[in-house]
């Protein structure tokens, strides 16, 4: 019965997936010499570096990172001197997120190191399968992005925005109470 449960486990994509991702994580900071920067952190430097002045809803987008910890995370390398945050011109509330030049400096130092976690990670296939592998990899997480609740949400209220704007294209939101005459 124990066997039949490993092997269970050991096809399932799910825990295959969530141990690639811890082995690779532990690679990462076994590997990486520049001052603890996490994968995400990396992620988000990278992401910025490409994106310069973009939201931090851009950056929840592009790096599939949750909002909250998002905010934790800017918030954290901004205190280091590796990011700031502006209010953007167009929204008041949001925020556009920009690398420092202390940002560039560790990014620039930060890429070799990364690449080669990748390689050393990628040296577990064989090299005609790497290529193969990084595009399933890209198609599986294609596919589960559209699949995702969160999706499934940003769908649904950009209809209901869409409609909004369909039947009432000059109705704002009320945030005070009508006065009566």
């Amino acid at each position: 019965m124990k066997r039949d449960n490993a092997d269970r486990l050991n096809r399932s994509p799910i825990h295959l997936l969530h141990r690639a991702g811890q082995c690779a994580g532990d690679i990462f900071h076994a590997e990486m010499k520049v001052g603890g920067l996490t994968p995400r952190q990396l992620a988000v430097l990278i992401t910025v570096s490409q994106n310069e002045g973009l939201s931090q809803t851009g950056l929840v987008d592009r790096t599939g990172i949750d909002r909250s910890t998002l905010a934790d995370i800017v918030r954290r390398m901004q205190r280091k001197g590796l990011l700031q945050r502006r209010r953007t011109k167009e929204d008041a509330r949001a925020y556009a997120v920009k690398l420092t030049d202390e940002g560039r400096r560790v990014l620039r130092t930060a890429e070799p190191q990364a690449k080669k976690v990748d390689e050393r990670v990628l040296d577990a296939l064989p090299s005609k399968q790497r290529e193969q592998f990084i595009d399933d990899l890209l198609s599986i997480v294609d596919a589960l992005q559209k699949m995702s609740p969160r999706a499934e949400l940003k769908v649904a209220l950009a209809t209901i925005a869409a409609a909004c704007a369909l039947w009432h294209p000059r109705s704002r939101p009320r945030y005070r109470r009508r006065r009566r005459p």
